[in-house]
């Protein structure tokens, strides 16, 4: 048993049987950062500002929300819109975090490719956050279901209907996944639940999880450059603080963060009170009905360059029927960056400004998945399509053939 003695403050009597002290130097006051970093490794902290947002304006919507087909989508348009005081707040609010943390993720994502936070033990850190993408993704289709407009119906008809796919037991899994034949209300009663209980859940314990990771390599830096983090460590508390390369996290480095996420506010308060629309689709403020199909179908910005994959393939190839090709590209892209430390072999840790050919085939693939995201908001016809293709084919082609080649030479060079 510890020995407990007579506390001289509140602290102390907590300190002695839970050990707050460790526990914060463990968590912040001496989790080391590198110096050398800017703005854009501020991103981890504002996506958790707005999955705190998104959580807490969830807690209000969902007071009123109505998880049935007669009564979601009054409830969401009639009753928190107009009925509910500050209830518009609340759904602009999580509207556009759903939206924006999406960019931020994609920020995050691509700030990792190009300075090579992947690898040299990243790599776990790396996966958990590619999980939390996966996951995220779950989340918000979970939710675009939930108002029950025309897109929300018509969205999830297409996308449960993918699992058709599956060898053997696809029409029963989208039974399975529907609770009935065609979408209704046992989906949207599945949906509500994925989308307010079990998947927060899982994304909670993901974000322990990728902040864990994060404990024993650290964050990388600007450079690359490899930094033995307990002798830095050692400096700065020595007394040495000019010349460690390393940083507290608290209250060195989460003090700017602080500055980062104010004007990241600024820029989300804008979009709520003035720019709300563009989180929320036009075609959505009409109620669900099933004989009446939209004249184009898509989903969110944030999902569109996947969907362009899905529907890039529209022609069969050899057995393989045009829909079964698309599924299975759509299914990977979904994943594929979850393999990155795989597709690079180089051992080269260096921003890719410092690696010619990894530079070159970042900006294409940041080229390429502009182009897709544009296209998949566009009708699938004509000169479109075959655009699709090209750039479905091409987002493959970079990631399983040219970023492994272009890096096994750089591997080469450097011998």
């Amino acid at each position: 048993m510890a020995h407990i003695t007579k506390a001289t403050s509140v602290k102390d009597w907590f300190d002695q049987r839970i050990a707050l002290t460790k526990l914060w130097n463990v968590l912040a006051g001496q989790y080391w950062i590198p110096k050398n970093i800017n703005f854009l490794w501020a991103m981890g902290v504002i996506l958790t500002v707005l999955f705190t947002v998104l959580f807490v304006t969830g807690l209000l919507l969902v007071m009123y929300y109505k998880p049935d087909a007669n009564l979601a989508f009054d409830s969401v348009n009639y009753t928190i819109m107009q009925e509910v005081e500050y209830g518009w707040l609340w759904r602009h609010m999580h509207a556009v975090a759903a939206s924006v943390i999406f960019l931020i993720i994609y920020i995050h994502a691509f700030v990792g490719i190009y300075y090579g936070s992947y690898k040299k033990g990243r790599e776990m850190i790396w996966i958990s956050g590619m999980l939390l993408f996966l996951v995220f993704s779950a989340e918000a289709f979970s939710g675009y279901m939930l108002p029950w407009g025309q897109m929300s119906y018509w969205a999830a008809q297409v996308i449960t209907q993918l699992f058709g796919g599956v060898p053997v037991i696809g029409d029963a899994l989208v039974e399975w996944i529907r609770g009935d034949y065609a979408v209704s209300d046992p989906t949207l009663t599945r949906f509500f639940m994925l989308h307010v209980c079990l998947l927060p859940i899982v994304l909670i314990m993901i974000i322990v999880i990728h902040f864990y990771t994060l404990r024993v390599p650290h964050v990388n830096n600007l450079e690359g450059e490899e930094i033995d983090f307990e002798l830095e460590a050692e400096k700065y508390l020595s007394g040495d603080t000019k010349n460690s390369k390393v940083i507290p996290f608290w209250p060195g480095f989460l003090s700017k963060d602080f500055m980062y996420v104010s004007f990241f506010m600024i820029f989300f308060t804008y979009l709520v009170g003035f720019h709300f629309g563009f989180a929320m689709d036009p075609i959505n403020f009409d109620p669900a009905n099933a004989a009446k199909t939209p004249t184009h179908i898509y989903p969110e910005w944030y999902f569109l360059w996947q969907y362009e994959i899905l529907r890039g393939f529209f022609f069969d190839i050899g057995p393989m029927k045009a829909a079964d090709l698309g599924a299975l590209a759509m299914a990977f892209a979904g994943i594929s960056l979850f393999f990155m430390p795989l597709y690079d072999r180089s051992d080269v840790v260096a921003p890719a400004h410092k690696r010619k050919g990894f530079f070159v085939w970042f900006w294409l693939l940041i080229i390429d998945l502009i182009i897709l995201t544009v296209y998949g908001k566009l009708p699938p016809t004509g000169f479109n399509a075959w655009i699709g293709f090209f750039s479905s084919v091409a987002y493959l082609a970079l990631l399983l053939v040219v970023l492994p080649v272009i890096t096994i030479m750089e591997r080469k060079g450097n011998k």
